[in-house]
């Protein structure tokens, strides 16, 4: 077994690589919580703990009432010991280019040493110093609008050029935009924090963002590989992906969520909640127009965010990255009658003297790019200051 990603890579290990392999076993126990896993640990090495939940040993008191108040916990533990040998959970680690990272260690992220619910172990894919930047958590609903989606993409892709890590759940919807731009900025490493083991990427769709999100910065969990993204183990991800961040975006949410359990986690800990407000009438929005109700601060740009970070870079001309692509000749002169208001195909054709096709075609693929969008036949631009009167003269 390599010791190499046993011990984090350029770190001061506190556990030798036998204690780390039965830290990782211990995590990968069925039903096995961040406060179980704490407890087992109270006073005892891993390997010791282990003995404990596999039965070798006899429990002590903690565990013993434990197994008292849950009696499927003793049953389940001693069989799933079986099924996850330390040396067989090391191999997994190893086979995935997964770190075993613990509390002391030199890459145990600062941000979680003093948190009240410190996680015990942490599981990292890449390099977890890109958490010594700046970082933002960006987070939102799984079933987003077509602008929220861009408006994500967007924060992502210029916090990244702005040197900010952009930090998210890899989730469908606004965690994967987020992310997408991140990517595409080029700029400061991506960092995800998911709910299950680096071996099953999930939702199964993002398989490849999760590489490239591994390969550019870091995928960080609290269970090992082979653990499955069960409900419960959301939850428990988003206090960390708070405790990450030193302010945490919700770009759209519903009025129930992960994003809003994220930006609970947030405010428990005083880290400050920016909202982008939405309609009042878009399901979408419930969740963040609520969040500005009750005192989060409203985010209409990223400026908004660098200027809360001290990193207003709006005097030094800084570049703007846009993840989308490039519009054709027929693209430009379209949105170029699109800036300032919403237009029909019928307007647009009639301006540039184009038959109805012509016009069509390149809104169509304008839409597609994410330059525009269409809402009842009228097609504005999804730059902010696009969000005009609709004026079919």
């Amino acid at each position: 077994m390599s010791v190499l990603r046993l011990f984090p890579e350029a770190a001061t290990p506190v556990l030798d690589p036998h204690e780390r392999a039965h830290l990782a076993a211990l995590a990968s126990l069925d039903l096995m919580t961040t406060s179980r896993l704490v407890a087992l640990q109270a006073g005892r090495s891993p390997s010791e703990a282990f003995a404990i939940a596999s039965g070798e040993q006899q429990p002590t008191e903690p565990i013993a009432a434990l197994f008292a108040r849950n009696a499927e916990l003793r049953s389940r533990w001693r069989s799933s010991a079986k099924r996850n040998q330390p040396q067989e959970v090391g191999a997994r680690c190893e086979e995935h280019g997964v770190s075993v990272v613990a509390p002391g260690d030199e890459l145990y992220p600062p941000q979680l040493d003093g948190d009240p619910r410190r996680p015990a172990v942490l599981f990292v894919q890449g390099d977890a110093s890109v958490l010594d930047a700046r970082r933002v958590g960006i987070v939102g609903t799984r079933n987003p609008t077509r602008r929220g989606a861009l408006t994500a993409e967007r924060f992502g892709a210029e916090l990244a050029a702005a040197g900010v890590v952009v930090v998210s759940g890899l989730a469908l919807g606004i965690d994967g935009a987020a992310h997408r731009g991140a990517l595409a900025a080029s700029a400061a490493p991506p960092v995800a924090v998911v709910a299950n083991g680096q071996d099953r990427p999930y939702p199964k769709r993002h398989a490849g963002l999760w590489a490239e999100v591994a390969e550019a910065g870091a995928v960080i969990s609290e269970w090992p590989p082979g653990v499955a993204p069960e409900p419960f183990r959301f939850p428990q991800r988003n206090r960390i992906l708070a405790a990450l961040s030193e302010l945490v975006l919700v770009v759209e949410s519903r009025e129930r969520g992960g994003s809003l359990i994220t930006a609970r986690e947030a405010g428990e800990r005083g880290i400050d909640v920016f909202a982008v407000p939405g309609p009042i009438d878009q399901r979408s929005s419930v969740g963040t127009n609520r969040l500005l109700a009750d005192g989060a601060a409203p985010a209409p740009d990223v400026e908004t965010l660098l200027v809360a970070l001290g990193l207003d870079h709006r005097r030094a001309g800084r570049h703007r990255v846009d993840a989308r692509a490039q519009p054709d000749t027929d693209g430009v002169l379209a949105l170029s009658l699109l800036h300032d208001r919403a237009q029909s195909i019928e307007t647009v054709a009639r301006q540039l003297g184009w038959e109805l096709g012509r016009a069509a075609r390149a809104l169509v693929v304008l839409e597609r790019d994410g330059w525009l969008v269409e809402v009842g036949g009228w097609y504005e631009s999804t730059d902010p200051i696009g969000a005009g009167s609709r004026c079919d003269s």
